[in-house]
Parts: C-alpha cells; structure tokens; sequence
C-alpha cells in the first residue's frame, strides 16, 4: 500500500477575464498549495474508490460512480488501483478537495502533464504542480512563482457551494468585480446567503477583511488565528517535488 498526501489549494485572487463560446469561464488566479489536505490509502488491483470521513465513516455526498475525479485520474493515467480516500477538505469548499485527490492519484501513476489533467478537472492542473502560482486560462496554464512561507487562517463553513452555480450566478449579476481579489464573492452569497455569517464572524474575531477561497464556501485570512471551525494553515512547495508520497 503507498499513502499519499492530497493538500488543498488556495485560490489568493481569482479575476474573470471572459466566457468562452463552450460556456467555461476563463481566470487570471494567483493559487498557493497548503499543508492541509486529504489522505489517500492506494493498493493496486482492481479499480475502486472509498470516500471515508475523519472518523472513517463512508461520505454520502460525493460525486456518483464515473464521476468521481479520482475514477477520471485513473482512467486518464491508463491505471487501476484501490484507492480509499480519508476526506478532510470538505466537498465545496473552494479547497479543490476533489482536483487535489485527483492530482496525488496522478502523482502516484507518474502522469505529470499538467494540461491533460484539465481535461478532467479546471483545477487539477494546479494541484499537480502546486506550490505557488499564477493560473490562467480555465486553469491548465501553470506559471509557477517563487514560493513564499505563509500562515491563512480558513473558516470552514458548514455547508458547500456549488461551483457551476457560483458562476451562473456571476453570469446572472453581469460580471461583477470582487473588492477584494476574488470576483466570485457576490455570486457566492447570492447562491448562500449563510456564508455571511461566517464571514463575519472570522472577521469580527481576527480583526481582518475575510477574503473567499475560489468559488467558496471557506473564508481565509492572513496569520495564525485558531478558534472553532477554524483550521490554520501553510503554504508549502511544489507537489511535484515527491514529498508526497510514502509507501
């Protein structure tokens, strides 16, 4: 059995710079890869994927068989394995939990073109390079930038958002430009309007202006802050690198 670290990805600014005729929209991002993350249990054989929460019980709202990232990665590397997923970026969070799962199951089969990963997941491109980045077009084009040690503090929200509605929503406001770096911010509140609260209360407890992490629902700032429902986090280098994985 090989174990493997899927750390979470965290969307610093997110611009949309247009819609393209197929529907998908294209961005200009800066993404930073955390020591936060899921871990992956992976035996060959036979493929099978095992979604578990932290207490190792089965998830329930994960994506249907033939959807699920993790069966698209191994479909996509020509590889089959058993692979049990213990989730602890939550679905719909903005983390790219699934893209992260997606990109260490790549890592582990040596598939590391980071273009053909979009085809299966806008972000799974940027998971499998991770690091630090800037990410343009809908998320294949990776131009790496100097790393840079940081602390976030991320409010988890209790519920997720759906991404493709996220950005109907943005569509249906005309385009809006986020205040604070990530122009998904007024679609996400509109698609939950929850997510305020959560907002607010990260910011009345650090002090900050809480910024959306991609298409939400986690709220981040700068600096160490613990508290409940809080997680901290560190940016850390580039997944490519091997550090990942352990047998």
């Amino acid at each position: 059995m090989i174990e493997a670290f899927a750390p979470a990805k965290l969307t610093l600014s997110l611009r949309i710079t247009g819609v393209r005729p197929d529907g998908y929209h294209t961005v200009d991002a800066e993404m930073a890869t955390l020591d936060f993350g899921d871990r992956l249990e992976i035996v060959p054989g036979r493929s099978r994927v095992r979604m578990l929460d932290e207490a190792g019980r089965g998830r329930r709202n994960v994506a249907p068989p033939g959807e699920n990232l993790v069966e698209k990665a191994l479909a996509l590397a020509g590889r089959e394995a058993q692979v049990t997923v213990h989730k602890r970026i939550p679905v719909g969070a903005g983390l790219g939990g699934g893209s992260a799962d997606a990109a260490a199951v790549l890592r582990w089969a040596g598939f590391i073109d980071p273009a053909a990963a979009a085809a299966i997941g806008a972000d799974v491109a940027f998971c499998l390079v991770g690091g630090r980045a800037r990410v343009t077009g809908i998320g294949e084009i990776i131009e790496p930038l100097p790393y840079v040690l940081e602390h976030y503090t991320l409010a988890l929200a209790p519920a997720g958002c759906d991404t493709a509605a996220v950005y109907a929503a943005w569509d249906e406001l005309g385009g809006p430009v986020g205040e604070h770096g990530n122009d998904l911010e007024a679609a996400a509140l509109r698609v939950a309007p929850d997510l305020a609260a959560c907002r607010d209360q990260l910011g009345d407890a650090t002090g900050l202006t809480p910024r959306l992490a991609g298409s939400g629902s986690t709220w981040f700032v700068s600096g160490a802050h613990p508290g409940p429902g809080r997680v901290v986090a560190v940016t850390t280098r580039a997944t490519m690198e091997g550090c990942y994985l352990r047998r």
